[in-house]
């Protein structure tokens, strides 16, 4: 019985421990009007767009400035579970109506590149310019462009600022828009 207690308060210990962790890490995006945010990049299924169970994973940790045209985001992202030796790009891509797939040929904004490590992990620290800003300033008023993604892709898969190979299994793609200022 004494060792039933035990193991009762010590799984109900780490099970609040880890309850605790997982709700300090709060939702994507900025905190309140910050323009520091974080967003979480997941490998998904391209048939429904789900989160991969076990799949590879990272963070996008961010800050936005400027605005308008002159808007800017830069950061730190880092990424688990990736293939060893694999180079990856991180990118910025605007979701622009009227057809947010396919924005000017795919054209996007290489915040940075790295290469995973023998682990899976890669560490990449970059900025890009990002452009026009989701509302009409001071309005909150839409202007045609439903959000701003981060992914992270195959740099062979990139010529020059534009996706031109698309394999979609092996990027990661985010949780959350970020919508700039």
């Amino acid at each position: 019985m004494k060792r039933f207690l035990l193991v009762a308060t010590v799984l109900a210990v780490l099970g609040g421990l880890l309850a605790g962790a997982a709700l300090a890490a709060g939702p994507d995006g900025p905190s309140g009007k910050s323009n520091v945010g974080h967003v979480s990049l997941f490998q998904k299924n391209p048939a429904n767009w789900s989160i991969v169970a076990g799949g590879a994973w990272g963070k996008y940790n961010y800050k936005l400035s400027g605005t308008g045209a002159a808007t800017a985001v830069s950061g730190v992202f880092n990424g688990h579970g990736l293939v060893p030796g694999t180079n990856y790009s991180l990118i910025y891509y605007p979701e622009v109506a009227p057809s947010p797939w396919n924005p000017g040929g795919w054209l996007v904004v290489i915040l940075g590149t790295g290469t995973a490590d023998a682990f899976g992990d890669v560490h990449i620290a970059g900025a890009g310019t990002i452009g026009v800003p989701d509302t009409q300033p001071g309005t909150g008023d839409y202007i045609g462009q439903h959000g701003d993604k981060i992914w992270l892709v195959l740099s062979g898969c990139l010529t020059g600022s534009n996706i031109t190979d698309w394999h979609p299994t092996q990027y990661l793609f985010e949780d959350n828009l970020i919508n700039t200022p």
